[in-house]
């Protein structure tokens, strides 16, 4: 495997991905690792911008197929904006989302075809994908109950389709994971969230601290 490395967090609503990242992020800085941490959508302005189409509530006419456009779009702006520059500089790339949310959530829950969805996104960024990828497995009725707990995080449109749409995103998960098993790493995301944080800390600490 390569110096560094372009690792992406990826799970259903609620798993806690944000919460870890920013977590292992502060760690790795404290070991004088240099790591650049993103989001998708977002990141960049631009994306951030289609986010805020994407995600908002109000947006309940999105087509399907115009949302996995969005997304790629997003991605695209964002990849060769921000994370190849990074990566190119030498750096640990850590993305929260990237290729595999849409696999599942527009490719599978959606009904479009992971096999679509995937061919719009490898002309998106070039067919660039992941080093490595965690995948935050949880119960969806679990995932969704700690969003409505928690008053500080933002609910965007997705939080609020129904528990079957959520049930289907975590099949299609673990549809790209029997797609990617050499790529993606699952962690127990139902766990408390300190034991999250050293269950991804001991994958990390040997790829990106130890080598």
């Amino acid at each position: 495997m390569k110096n560094n490395l372009f690792i992406t967090f990826e799970g259903p609503e609620g798993a806690g991905k944000t919460t870890v990242i920013n977590k292992i992020i502060a760690r790795l800085q404290q070991q004088n690792i240099d790591v650049l941490g993103t989001r998708e959508p977002g990141g960049i302005e631009i994306a951030e911008k289609i986010r805020e189409i994407i995600l908002n509530p109000a947006h309940t006419a999105i087509d399907e197929r115009t949302e996995a456009l969005l997304y790629a779009a997003a991605r695209s702006q964002h990849f060769f904006e921000k994370v190849e520059p990074a990566l190119k500089e030498g750096k640990h790339v850590l993305c929260d989302r990237f290729i595999d949310s849409s696999l599942a959530y527009q490719g599978y829950a959606r009904g479009i075809g992971i096999d679509e969805v995937l061919s719009i996104n490898e002309f998106a960024i070039g067919k660039r994908m992941p080093d490595l990828t965690l995948y935050f497995d949880i119960n969806p009725a679990v995932g969704l109950a700690r969003i409505h707990a928690h008053n500080e995080r933002e609910v965007n449109r997705l939080d609020n389709e129904s528990l079957l749409f959520h049930e289907k995103v975590r099949k299609g998960y673990y549809e790209v994971i029997k797609r990617y098993p050499n790529r993606i790493k699952v962690v127990n995301a139902e766990q408390s969230v300190e034991k999250v944080i050293e269950e991804v800390w001991d994958i990390l600490y040997e790829l990106v601290v130890r080598k």
